[in-house]
């Protein structure tokens, strides 16, 4: 089976999800043999070259001029194009914000089934199947596409990035899709972020606020926190509808899904939606006033007691620790 990862960047380098996505792939090498490839868009070439350590070989560099504004329009017809050229048979995204765009655009053009946010790969006979999580990660299924092509977008945070036994050279050819200024009409103009803000899908420990933090006005106490442990600051959807945090942020079924060293929870009761998005962080730390939050459930350290009390003394013990 021939598959064709796309590798999302920032700033010019990989993100994490692009890693993870060339994971994903090798597991289907490892299931089905065939190829990997990746797809970069106006990719640099010195990131290309550092993502040979993690199993990439061969990797399509698609360059226009009419791709500068990231539309997922043209993004998603020039994959289509490179996957009809060169005949791939399996695509790959990551389930990021992008790539959840981007996949059913692709999957249309290429006449192909999709299925999204898969966090496994197995062999029936000789059908590729992929597992995906429903009802909020309670049950896993297992669905396997009829088409000759194959979309699948990969759920961060599962394919753990693993470099290969033997690092490669990536072999890189450049490709130039057929694409008009209609094909582009919509992108992306201009991006904000917030200067030095770590994000949560790729930060190894998340200091999450929920609902018990009682208003926007009482974040800094998550915000000093997640500053003396180095990590990033999550919310809760109650907390991102309520407008005190940004989507950005957002952990969970309908946010980001993590999967950090170090995940604290604090007033966060442990709705499923929310633990659909964390429950796989290697230590879970929970604080709340009330003993039988369901976020105790899941956590492998519990603080019965008001955060408000708590994150001031553990900020300062954490930061004594760090010399933060």
């Amino acid at each position: 089976m021939k598959v064709l990862g796309l590798l999302e960047t920032q700033d010019q380098k990989f993100k994490k999800t692009a890693y993870e996505v060339l994971m994903a792939g090798r597991r289907i090498n490892e299931l089905t043999g065939g190829s990997l490839s990746g797809v970069v868009i106006n990719g640099d070439a010195g990131a290309i070259a550092e993502a040979g350590a993690y199993g990439l070989t061969d990797c399509f560099n698609v360059q226009s001029d009419l791709l500068q504004n990231n539309s997922s329009m043209g993004v998603a017809r020039a994959v289509a194009q490179l996957a009809e050229d060169r005949g791939f048979d399996a695509l790959l995204l990551p389930a990021t914000a992008a790539g959840k765009e981007l996949a059913p655009r692709i999957a249309i053009r290429l006449q192909a089934g999709l299925i999204a946010d898969t966090i496994n790969f197995s062999l029936d006979g000789e059908h590729l199947v992929a597992s995906k999580p429903v009802y909020a990660g309670k049950a896993h299924i297992r669905a396997k596409i009829e088409t000759p092509r194959h979309v699948y977008t990969i759920r961060p945070n599962i394919f753990t990035a693993r470099k290969a036994d033997s690092p490669a050279t990536p072999a890189v050819t450049d490709f130039s899709p057929q694409l008009s200024e209609n094909d582009t009409r919509a992108g992306v103009t201009d991006v904000t972020r917030a200067t030095g803000a770590l994000d949560v899908a790729e930060a190894e420990i998340i200091v999450s606020g929920g609902r018990g933090m009682k208003g926007p006005e009482n974040f800094y106490l998550v915000e000093e926190l997640a500053g003396a442990f180095g990590g990033a600051v999550g919310a809760s959807r109650a907390v991102v509808d309520a407008g005190w945090r940004p989507h950005a942020e957002q952990v969970g079924q309908t946010g980001k899904t993590v999967s950090p060293n170090l995940y604290v929870a604090c007033g966060i009761s442990g709705a499923v939606q929310h633990l659909a998005g964390m429950s796989s962080s290697k230590v879970i730390v929970a604080i709340n006033k009330d003993a039988s939050a369901p976020i105790f459930q899941v956590a492998d350290y519990g603080i019965v007691g008001d955060v408000f009390e708590v994150l001031p003394k553990l900020t300062e013990r954490v930061a004594a620790t760090t010399g933060a």
